[in-house]
């Protein structure tokens, strides 16, 4: 029998205590590859939790530039490792190599580290506020616990478990990451591990700051989530995996992040598609088939006025879809679940325009799908008309006029992004303000002319969105320093005499920290008496 890769629990690459193994899959082959991995049991759960509160409670007295050194030391690393970090990713995923993974995913990560690691430092993420006059004080802080960190299959490195978003922003607010590897890239996961655990070493910091492992059975992910021993979780997947993962969480009082799933409507008013219909149509073949459809911010449904142009616009994309090669998908899982949202589709009334089948020959490939409905049936059944078609399947929907395109607006569930395209002579702005009041609080970010797939790491980006695309409205997991906050406390100081107070609450401001003083943001010292 082979013997299954070790897991990192307490500082040590260790067998695990484990109910199974897996491997991973070629996506672009279909045939397995790679080292035997192991499926952890409760038993590996519960000692990552113990180190994980213990690690957590050392991060107390560890100083800001500390963290920062480790999130910097990690970048350093892992760019030093850039090659086969990159090209590990491609087997398991089929993802290109270049540009996708070595030369904008893989450099997205490390800067990722490096914005948290400024911020780690800058410390203005803890919000710290004073009220001089009845001597209260606040700021966020970390949360006493690890944080566990699910990462999703369609971006191994910049969402990772270990490497992402979510972990950067989590190390940042001073907390301890158990990660949770993602089974579609374990031997990716393990090589980032590797350099993480390697930069907390260099760096001197508790030994279970970070841990890992690959699966587990899911009621065994419900009991890690809601444990007494964990901070929060964030979390990037599937819709249902989510909600149960949540259902545990809530029902222990736990903090959850989820980041679920997305459709990212996209309406192309009468003028902007009467001026420039075949560079939307450019734009929009792009978006929809970059990475095989799979990002959280593919455009599923792009909506249309009924028209010549419209008819023309839905012609032209069906021919670009079809002469265009399907690419892989990024596992058995998704092949099959795109199956099923595309029947799901049809059986909700929507037409098929073209592709809806597995494409021939080897590998996780679907033909590359386009649908439509008409504005009329979406309105009467939104709901099954918004099934996630995770991949290259897109759906048009396809209104009478203006009030309809309104009504579609405003039958949209929450999402992470919406867009509207209008014509640069201002003939769509009326309907434009119609469409934007309905549709602008369904998503976290809304575009103007531009597809929504690029995600900016920046600190106004909000990657987030209404119930369901996350499980929270109010927060992001893209954009540092914003991020940081999900995996922190409020601590509040009431009368607390000034060499007891963290250096943030001090009436001096040597870090030069911003600070909100009885109302005002200010880099000044408190001014006592």
């Amino acid at each position: 029998m082979t013997k299954a890769e070790n897991v990192l629990i307490d500082g040590t690459w260790r067998p695990a205590e484990t109910t199974g193994t897996f491997r991973a899959i070629n996506p672009a082959t279909g045939e397995t590859i790679g080292p035997v991995f192991p499926v952890s049991s409760r038993a590996d759960v519960d000692a990552a939790l113990v180190a994980g509160r213990a690690a957590a409670e050392a991060l107390l007295e560890v100083p800001p530039g500390k963290i920062g050194e480790l999130l910097d030391r990690y970048a350093d690393r892992m760019d030093q490792r850039s090659e086969e970090i990159a090209e590990t990713a491609h087997l398991e995923t089929a993802l290109p190599l270049s540009p996708r993974l070595a030369d904008v995913e893989l450099p997205r990560t490390s800067n990722q580290l490096r914005q948290a690691a400024a911020a780690a430092r800058d410390r203005s993420w803890t919000e710290p506020s004073i009220d001089t006059q009845p001597n209260i004080r606040s700021r966020y802080a970390a949360l006493g616990g690890p944080v566990a960190v699910f990462g999703p299959n369609n971006f191994p490195l910049a969402f990772n478990g270990v490497s992402g978003g979510d972990f950067a922003a989590a190390i940042a607010a001073g907390n301890p990451v158990i990660a949770k590897a993602h089974s579609s890239h374990p031997r990716t996961s393990q090589l980032l591990a590797e350099e993480a655990f390697a930069a907390v070493q260099d760096v001197g910091l508790p030994a279970a700051t970070v841990q890992m492992i690959y699966r587990t059975a899911h009621q065994d992910g419900t009991y890690l989530v809601s444990h007494p021993l964990i901070g929060a979780t964030g979390y990037t997947g599937s819709r249902r995996a989510a909600l149960a993962l949540k259902a545990a969480a809530d029902a222990a009082g736990k903090p959850i992040y989820l980041e679920m799933s997305s459709i990212n409507p996209v309406f192309v008013l009468p003028g902007a598609l009467k001026e420039r219909g075949a560079e939307i149509a450019e734009e929009f073949q792009t978006s929809a088939l970059m990475g095989t459809g799979q990002f959280c911010t593919n455009p599923g449904i792009v909506v249309l006025q009924d028209g010549e142009e419209a008819e023309r616009f839905i012609e032209e994309m069906r021919a670009r879809f079809e002469k265009a090669n399907p690419t892989p998908l990024l596992g058995l899982g998704g092949l099959t679940s795109l199956g099923d949202s595309v029947k799901a589709l049809e059986t909700a009334g929507a037409t098929l325009i073209t592709g809806g089948s597995k494409a021939p020959g080897s590998g996780c490939r679907f033909q590359n799908t386009l649908l439509r409905t008409t504005g009329e049936a979406f309105i009467r059944d939104p709901e099954r008309l918004q099934t996630e078609a995770f991949g290259n399947s897109n759906l048009f929907v396809v209104a009478r006029d203006g009030e309809e395109l309104e009504r579609i607006a405003g039958s949209f569930e929450g999402n992470l992004t919406g867009c509207i395209y209008t014509d640069t002579g201002g003939g769509d702005d009326a309907l434009y303000a119609r469409v934007e009041r309905q549709l602008r609080l369904r998503v976290g970010r809304l575009l103007n002319d531009k597809m929504p797939t690029g995600v900016a790491v920046t600190p106004a980006m909000n990657h987030g969105g209404p119930y369901p695309a996350t499980g929270h409205p109010g927060f992001t997991a893209v954009g540092i320093p914003p991020a940081i906050r999900r995996f922190a406390m409020l601590q509040c100081y009431d009368n607390v005499r000034e060499p007891r107070l963290p250096p943030e609450l001090r009436d001096r401001n040597p870090g030069g920290v911003w600070r909100r003083v009885d109302g005002r943001w200010t880099l000044d010292d408190v001014k006592v008496g």
